[in-house]
């Protein structure tokens, strides 16, 4: 597969058939844009020329489009840099093995789950070849095929292209949306429709602390959090400084306290549940038993040192107080005062 020389390309002249497969990074692009401002472009990018059949009877030879394989975000900060050309490197191969070749190592940045997932699909359905095919030549496992191509079908399309939008990350997507679609299709559309509306978005960090208060929550208040997310995560953020306020307040001491607290509720608990269990225990419960058992010796001897001081805290006070009321009764009585 040899490829052209590099050379100076037209913009116009570039076929971005596959802008709908990337992820928009609008940060990303903005660095590029800077560092071909000051430097040039550094990294060519990469076309496959696609000739195309003349109108009958035309026999004037016409510059065969380019269709752009890697290199949008180039294409993108030359634009907003009003440049008309671009550096291409042209490879002699088909748009498949274009596809296939990129995919089994970009030079340039790695394509996320999302992205690799969408040129697969392309692959597959318009370039017709088997999923063992496409993992050969991009130098995969058919499993890794599989399980692209299976991300596809569980992340419903329009978060697909939120996520192209910059709205939702290829994370949020996968372990937000795609279970909460599972679950309830209509919640998520509605979270979807919410995060599109500036005011409402969602970072990736809040959306994961939203959803797992929405996995607790009573239908009732599912609607609330649907309705309006930001509002629940400021809420939710709010209690938090609350919380970190009276910890920093209360001091290394209330900590402790409370901790003691749920320990004391935990082995309650675990008590009940263990005194249900018939022995011998299986493996993994033995096991578990004697992590714990090893664990205990050296709290046990925290509550025993604190425990320790606090009696003998208190039994210096009541020595104090007791040789301070028999010190009063040796001394003389008190003379009238004339």
């Amino acid at each position: 597969m040899a490829n052209r020389p590099d050379n100076e390309v037209e913009l116009h002249r570039l076929e971005l058939r596959f802008a709908a497969t990337r992820v928009s990074d609008a940060r990303a692009v903005q660095r590029l844009v800077q560092s071909i401002d000051a430097c040039g472009q550094l990294i060519e990018c990469i076309a496959v020329g696609e000739p195309r059949p003349l109108p009958e009877g035309d026999d004037k030879a016409a510059a065969a489009p380019l269709v752009l394989i890697d290199g949008y975000r180039r294409v993108a900060a030359l634009r907003k840099l009003g440049r008309d050309t671009a550096r291409v490197e042209c490879w002699s191969c088909t748009v498949a093995q274009a596809l296939a070749r990129v995919l089994a190592g970009s030079r340039s940045r790695a394509f996320t789950a999302v992205e690799e997932a969408l040129l697969l699909r392309d692959l597959v359905n318009d370039h017709r070849l088997s999923q063992r095919e496409a993992a050969r030549q991009c130098g995969r496992d058919v499993s890794w095929v599989q399980r692209r191509l299976q991300l596809l079908g569980e992340v419903p399309e329009a978060v697909l292209q939120a996520v192209r939008r910059e709205e939702v990350s290829t994370w949020s997507a996968v372990r937000v949306f795609v279970p909460l679609a599972r679950a309830n299709a209509e919640h998520a559309q509605r979270l979807l429709a919410s995060m599109g509306q500036p005011q409402q978005a969602l970072s990736t960090r809040e959306l994961n602390t939203w959803f797992a208060q929405y996995r607790c929550a009573q239908r009732g208040q599912r609607e609330r959090m649907v309705e309006h997310p930001r509002l629940f995560i400021d809420s939710v953020n709010e209690l938090e400084r609350e919380r970190a306020a009276k910890q920093l307040k209360g001091g290394p001491e209330q900590q402790a306290l409370a901790e003691l607290a749920h320990l004391q509720a935990q082995l309650e608990r675990v008590r009940r549940v263990l005194s249900a269990l018939q022995c011998p225990p299986a493996v993994p419960l033995e096991r578990a038993c004697r992590r714990v058992l090893a664990a205990l010796p050296e709290v046990d001897a925290e509550l025993r040192r604190l425990g320790h001081e606090v009696q003998a805290d208190c039994r210096q006070r009541a020595h104090v107080a007791r040789s301070g009321a028999l010190a009063a009764r040796d001394q003389p009585a008190a003379a009238p005062v004339a």
